[in-house]
Order: structure tokens, then C-alpha cells, then sequence
């Protein structure tokens, strides 16, 4: 039997029991195993992690834990230098690009609507969202943990909150995406960049008091859908707004 104390930090506690949370805890084993696996076998995903100390030495995840090894588990820096020591996942992408989970519609379209290329479709569940994210090359994003263990996921963040407000936030504030937001740049619906068109091109799709008090509009080349300020957009101002200067 190999005995092996582990410790999470900060928000990597969150997928613990709460009698292993902020506090070191044993964990028996009965063959050497890597660290990836160790972590994993506690409920967190190998993509939340940035940072193992095996016993005060930085470490990959392949590496094997011993008996006795002493095992710190850090999540993403966002503002500490940690460059001497070994950085676990990949910087961010240049191109940021997002595959959102079935479950998660309406954090998609809060997430195209501050203009962030997301890709959505409540059909694909499962191994094929997985299997379909990878082809296309995004970052998953999922309130299922498990999508997220395999050693092919390379890009990919679990979802901790119910609330799309505050899963927006939590996107914004892991990619750190404050100044690559351009809100209203995409359709809501379909994903597609809207382009700005000319009242008389749209006139006869418009109801007769969209037609009368609006003079500015985009459409979607996509699904055909046409945008305006109307009496919503003040509400939606406020939650873009919301996201200035957001750390």
C-alpha cells in the first residue's frame, strides 16, 4: 500500500468532498500511479490544473507519485510568476475559439453576444461534444468534469456555477477575455458576424413600428436574422458594460 498526502489550492477545492477541502488529506494507493491519474481519481480535471509540487519539486503529469510524497495541486496563475517552475497546460490560443456543452445554451448566446466565437448545438451531448470539440479545435466548456479527464483534452475549463450570469464572468475572468470582447459583432442565434445593412434592403421584413422608429440595423448572413436597438437593448448595454475593467 502507497500513502500519498495530498493538497488542492484555491478554486481546485471546489470538486473536493467537503472534509478534503483547504486542508492536506491521505490518499492510499495500491500500485505507483502518475499524478495525472492521482489527481483525477480525486474529481479534478487534469485542464484546471497549472502546477504540481511533488514534495517541493515542480513535476509533469507523468510523473509517479511514491510512498510518502508530499503532493501540492495548484490551479491556473492568473498574476503570480511562476515561470521557474513547470507550466502544466498550454499558454492561451491566439484564436480563441469555444465549444460550449448542450446544457450550457444560454451561457452561449450571453458569450455571442460580447462577440466570442462559440459554437453551440444541443444535439451533440457527450462523447461525440467531445469527440466533435477536438476535430474543430476549441476549448470545451462543460459542467461535466468527466469530458474533460481524457489526455487528449488539451484546452478546456468546468463550468462551476448554475447561473449563466455568473458562468459568463467565470469564462470571462479564466481567459482572461476583458479586452477581446466586442459586443454585438455576432449573431446570438447561429454565431455568425453580423454586417451592417441598409434600411431599404431589410424595409420589407420590418413590423410597422420597427420600420417607423429605427433607423440603424445588422443582419446575420447566416440564418437571415435582423438586429436593431430596440426597447431590449438598454437591459443588454448594461450587462456588456458590466464586463469593463472586470479583473
Amino acid at each position: 500500500m502507497i500513502t500519498i498526502y495530498l493538497r488542492f489550492y484555491e478554486e481546485l477545492n471546489d470538486f473536493l468532498p467537503k472534509n478534503q477541502r483547504k486542508a492536506e488529506f491521505v490518499k492510499e494507493l495500491l500500485l505507483p500511479t502518475t499524478v495525472k491519474d492521482l489527481i483525477e481519481s480525486c474529481g479534478v480535471p487534469h485542464t484546471e490544473v497549472d502546477l504540481i509540487l511533488v514534495n517541493g519539486q515542480s513535476v509533469d503529469f507523468g510523473h509517479k507519485v511514491n510512498d510518502g510524497d508530499k503532493t501540492s495541486i495548484y490551479p491556473m496563475f492568473e498574476s503570480i510568476d511562476v515561470s521557474p517552475v513547470t507550466h502544466l497546460q498550454d499558454r492561451p490560443l491566439r484564436n480563441l475559439k469555444y465549444f460550449v456543452d448542450a446544457p450550457l445554451g444560454k451561457l452561449a448566446r450571453l458569450m455571442r453576444l460580447l462577440g466570442l466565437d462559440v459554437h453551440y448545438d444541443r444535439k451533440i451531448t457527450g462523447i461525440e461534444f467531445l469527440e466533435t470539440a477536438l476535430k474543430k479545435k476549441r476549448i470545451l466548456l462543460t459542467r461535466n468534469r468527466q469530458l474533460l479527464m481524457p489526455n487528449k483534452v488539451t484546452h478546456g475549463y468546468c463550468i462551476h456555477s448554475n447561473d449563466p450570469y455568473q458562468q459568463i464572468k467565470e469564462v470571462v475572468r479564466r481567459f482572461d477575455l476583458t479586452q477581446q470582447l466586442r459586443p454585438f459583432t455576432r449573431c446570438s442565434i447561429c454565431n455568425s458576424k453580423l454586417k451592417k445593412v441598409a434600411k431599404k434592403e431589410i424595409i420589407n421584413l420590418l413590423e410597422p413600428l420597427t420600420k417607423k422608429y429605427y433607423d440603424n440595423f445588422k443582419h446575420c448572413p447566416g440564418c437571415e436574422k435582423i438586429y436593431w436597438r430596440g426597447s431590449h437593448f438598454n437591459a443588454l448595454q448594461k450587462f456588456v458594460t458590466s464586463f469593463d475593467g472586470m479583473k
